[in-house]
């Protein structure tokens, strides 16, 4: 018997070519490549948040130095400001009108879209298209004009018995239209719904339609457990939306969140302090308990979401 040359494993298995850099050159490299986004995060978002904290804490009106006044900002804003107040409710009201309306909106037309055959992305791009013109003033001043005095829905409610007079010049009336320019943009949530639905295994509709199942029965029992997390990504993302909502409440009210504050965002009325009333001490302020309120609002959505979002990985529990 001629016996075989054996390689020693540790030969076998060395590596061919270059060897690698260390690991302290790699994560150099890393840093390097790194460096623009970490620059950019710093002078642009985590310096001015600090600066933003401080002032806070002062009373600034962008021409004099900053003077240290403690929690009067805050104070004064919790106890002695109606109109802070009155921008809090408005706000919330405009959150809990428009975000379940716009996704209620977006599910529907994905639905529909769902069983379209013929020209589905002509439809679909439709439908997105307002959603790429953003919360710009140019649409803002389009919806004011649509909704004012003699505008299109006046006129077309006229013809049905309802002379409103401008839904603008309404304080009962001039929110809804802004919420109603919120619902309008659904593009984005509704193409996400439409990934979503694409999910669901199609044989969970055909054993529900075996079973003789009804449509209703089959969205409240498949649709609905099924697209739950996509639900809840979107009531997320545009219930954060909401609360930062500027531009279409300032188009509307002139900057001035009439008639008679029915449109007093909390950033409308944050802008004003600050730049109108040059309070920037109790503008930075109010900028930081809207932080803390949109921190606690979507908390609780996550801490809600356990007893109704269905996560089709989980074992045994159907839900976390």
């Amino acid at each position: 018997m001629t016996a075989t040359a054996t390689r020693p494993e540790s030969a076998a298995s060395a590596p061919v070519g270059k060897k690698r850099p260390p690991k302290r050159e790699r994560q150099g490299a890393a840093w390097v490549f790194l460096s623009p986004w970490v620059i950019g995060a710093t002078v642009l978002t985590l310096l001015p948040m600090a600066v933003s904290l401080y002032l806070s804490f002062t009373d600034y009106d962008m021409f004099d130095a900053p003077r240290w006044i403690g929690l009067r900002n805050y104070t004064q804003m919790f106890s002695e400001d109606p109109r802070y107040w009155r921008s809090v409710t408005t706000t919330l009201t405009y959150v809990a009108i428009a975000v379940p309306l716009q996704l209620a909106m977006a599910l529907a037309v994905a639905l529909a879209l769902k069983s379209v055959k013929r020209g589905k992305g002509f439809y679909r791009s439709a439908f997105y298209a307002p959603s790429l013109l953003g919360a710009s003033m140019s649409i803002a001043l389009v919806w004011r004009a649509i909704f004012n005095d003699g505008g299109t829905v006046d006129n077309l409610l006229t013809w049905f018995g309802l002379d409103i007079g401008g839904w603008i010049n309404k304080p009962g009336w001039a929110l809804p239209a802004v919420a109603l320019l919120t619902v309008w943009q659904f593009g984005a949530p509704m193409v996400i719904f439409l990934a979503g639905m694409q999910q669901i295994p199609a044989e969970l509709y055909e054993a529900a339609a075996v079973d003789g199942a009804s449509w209703w029965r089959q969205f409240g029992s498949i649709t609905v457990p099924m697209l739950s997390p996509v639900l809840f990504f979107n009531l997320v993302l545009q219930t954060i939306q909401a609360f930062q909502v500027f531009t279409p409440a300032f188009a509307v009210s002139g900057g001035k969140g009439g008639p008679a504050d029915s449109t007093l965002f909390y950033t409308l009325y944050l802008y004003d302090r600050g730049f109108t009333a040059s309070h920037m001490g109790y503008a930075s302020a109010m900028a930081w308990v809207l932080l803390v309120a949109i921190g606690i609002v979507t908390a609780v959505l996550f801490r809600t979401s356990r007893s109704w979002v269905f996560y089709a990985n989980d074992n045994n529990e159907g839900r976390r």
